[in-house]
């Protein structure tokens, strides 16, 4: 890469960050006037090898940041911490990615080292900070320390504007979307499909937000554990979180249940591929709101509230909270009204068009030849 390149550090932790972060780190590796660093904070080590793996992408840098029995106060000051030194070489541009912890401290260490930050998947708001906690603060805090805002939609350049954030805010649709271009298989196979009765419809559902830990997964798992259990028509597929405190009660509650099947994490073209077969998904993942509708799923939220208002505004996403009664209504509805979930199935996705990746290397390189 010549001399004159733009050295652009990209540091992110999770899974969810890395599977919407590696479709851009691929564009911006081939994009001529562009050096991109790749920093791993681990902040789920064990599935964000998973993504890395799949997409086939060596970190230039990896800093092993769990501890047994972190707290949020202590992983972000660890953070903070090990991101320090990371930052002290010289870099045109620091890239974080939504809302995660790895994504608050990156950002913070290198607002303090004085080093611009574009923050990808920006704009998405609540409005309620516990909801979801901690990440609605986090994205808060970090459009505030933001020089590139990278707006999926719309509403989300409209909701930096609101904040008196309207300078170097482009609409650049999401890189989840360009995620399946590269994770979508025709002739996929797995294993798990040879437990799946032919003629079956399958739930798929991911569960795993801090909110919703203790009684509101009850609630949800009883009222999964009596749809399935009514419907020989059903089945569950649910790759169940690592955390005890979601592993512990998934198998407590579902297991034993011949047509719902527990499986480990899954890796992202498992996970894509297997939510392309599916009938019908139940999440509180955020990113998994704006792919499904892309595979023609209806996807209902195990949330009350989103930071994505446009899916429910089109029609692909329905928050249904995590009250039992609730999800088992309309959970059912959509089984038993055929005219109801094709209405959802079918609505068009607002989240992009496959391609933000490409837009924002341009926009990184239009924006470096104007300084």
């Amino acid at each position: 890469m010549e001399q004159s390149s733009v050295r652009v550090l990209i540091v992110f932790g999770t899974r969810p960050e890395a599977i919407k972060m590696a479709p851009l780190i691929k564009t911006l590796q081939k994009t001529s006037g562009i050096n991109p660093v790749v920093c791993v904070t681990g902040q789920h080590q064990e599935m964000l090898d998973q993504v890395l793996n799949d997409f086939d992408i060596k970190p230039d840098i990896i800093l092993n940041v769990m501890r047994n029995a972190q707290t949020l106060a202590s992983l972000t000051a660890h953070l903070v911490q090990v991101l320090e030194p990371v930052m002290k070489e010289a870099y045109d541009l620091v890239l974080v990615h939504g809302d995660t912890s790895t994504a608050f401290a990156a950002a913070l260490t290198a607002y303090y080292a004085k080093i611009p930050i574009g923050h990808v998947e920006a704009g998405l708001r609540t409005y309620d900070k516990y909801a979801p906690y901690p990440e609605e603060m986090n994205r808060e805090w970090i459009g505030r320390m933001t020089d590139i805002h990278f707006a999926p939609t719309p509403l989300s350049a409209r909701q930096l504007a609101r904040e008196n954030r309207k300078q170097h805010v482009y609409v650049t649709g999401n890189t989840s979307i360009d995620a399946l271009r590269w994770t979508l298989k025709k002739n996929y196979h797995h294993p798990l499909l040879d437990q799946i009765q032919p003629g079956s419809r399958m739930i798929f559902m991911t569960m795993h937000r801090r909110e919703n830990w203790g009684l509101p997964m009850e609630q949800v798992f009883r009222a999964l554990r009596e749809i399935v259990s009514s419907d020989k028509t059903i089945e569950l597929v649910f790759p169940v979180h690592p955390n005890p405190l979601v592993k512990n009660l998934a198998y407590e509650m579902l297991g034993g249940e011949e047509r719902i099947h527990l499986t480990n994490p899954l890796d992202v073209i498992d996970m894509h591929n297997l939510m392309s077969r599916s009938y019908l998904i139940l999440t509180d993942s955020g990113g998994i709101q704006e792919e499904a509708p892309t595979l023609g799923k209806p996807v209902l939220v195990l949330r009350e509230k989103t930071e994505r208002p446009e899916g429910v505004k089109a029609g692909t996403l329905r928050c249904i909270g995590t009250d039992y009664e609730g999800v088992k209504k309309e959970t059912q509805v959509l089984l038993r009204n055929e005219k109801k979930y094709k209405k959802m199935a079918a609505a068009r996705n607002p989240y992009g068009d496959g391609y933000a990746s490409d837009r924002i290397a341009e926009i990184i390189l239009k924006y470096f030849m104007k300084q």
